[in-house]
């Protein structure tokens, strides 16, 4: 029976995966979190892989804090970049393929074109690089590596866009979101399935994939979607990045061409609104 580790399992992906684990009998799963495997030491790290020996590695750990990393940088690289190096070096040591978790923030967001996996990386924010730098050590030290790029990543579980919206809606009668950022919402259950579907292929080449639902949207039509499928009454107001200053510097259009993955793993994408309504359908029942 071949085996998975899956890594930063308390977080919404590693949750999503979880509770599918249960469909795929033939592996047997292992999910760890940062107080069972701390991924940024280097000798807990290999001591791990000596005892389980995964034929495949999922990295869902992450340091995702996108504003707050442009003061802990040391922390954001640490987990990002570090902690990504010693996975890749522990899978290249025993032949297992990692499949590590990515972000569109290694894009500056400076262009009107979706971006394929070939173009040129320009992060603008310490999380993005810092993720940029992980997906870079990964490629380099572990020929078996997959590198997934997704965007605006959403659940039931842990905390992201969706979840804080329906705390705001209930809390407020009138809310400013910003209407000049574009990207493709993401439910981390469908990355979950994806995923999953890349470790059953028979072919799997390294390199870079990109994944989300599509098609592109902004935040304010994002929030508008959240409210009409949660039944909020709810006030949106459409701002601009200006009105909204935050720390760290988000890319204005960040969407991301999909059809490599959907073409070379036979992955069917999901429209973002179907997938959402989806989500808030199951989370609020």
């Amino acid at each position: 029976m071949k085996k998975i580790l899956v890594t930063g399992g308390s977080g919404q992906l590693g949750q999503c995966l979880k509770k599918i684990s249960k469909d795929f009998s033939q592996f047997e799963f292992a999910f760890t979190d940062s107080n069972t495997l701390d991924i940024t030491n280097a000798t807990q790290v290999q001591d791990y892989f000596s005892d389980f020996k995964p034929d495949f590695c999922v990295n869902a750990a992450a340091y995702t804090a996108v504003d707050l990393a442009e003061k802990e940088s040391e922390l954001a690289f640490r987990i990002n970049a570090e902690g990504v190096s010693n996975l890749a070096k522990a899978c290249s040591e025993i032949g297992a393929v990692l499949v590590q978790i990515s972000t569109d923030y290694v894009f500056d967001g400076e262009t009107n074109l979706p971006y394929d996996e070939e173009d040129f990386t320009n992060p603008q924010g310490v999380y993005g690089k810092s993720k940029r730098e992980g997906e870079i050590l990964a490629l380099e030290e572990n020929p078996k590596t997959v590198v997934i790029r997704t965007s605006w990543l959403y659940s039931e579980f842990s905390k992201n866009f969706v979840k804080t919206m329906l705390t705001l809606f209930a809390q407020k009668e009138i809310l400013g979101i910003v209407n000049d950022q574009f990207g493709q919402p993401t439910n981390a259950n469908d990355l979950a399935q994806a995923i999953m579907k890349i470790i059953l292929s028979e072919n799997i080449e390294p390199g870079i994939l990109h994944f989300s639902n599509y098609p592109e949207t902004t935040w304010f039509h994002f929030a508008q979607k959240i409210a009409e499928y949660s039944k909020s009454k709810i006030k949106l107001n459409p701002i601009t990045t200006s009105e909204f200053p935050t720390p760290a510097k988000r890319p204005a259009r960040s969407t991301m061409c999909l059809d490599k993955i959907e073409k070379d793993y036979d992955i069917e994408l999901k429209h973002w609104e179907n997938s959402l309504e989806e989500c808030i359908n199951n989370y609020l029942s």
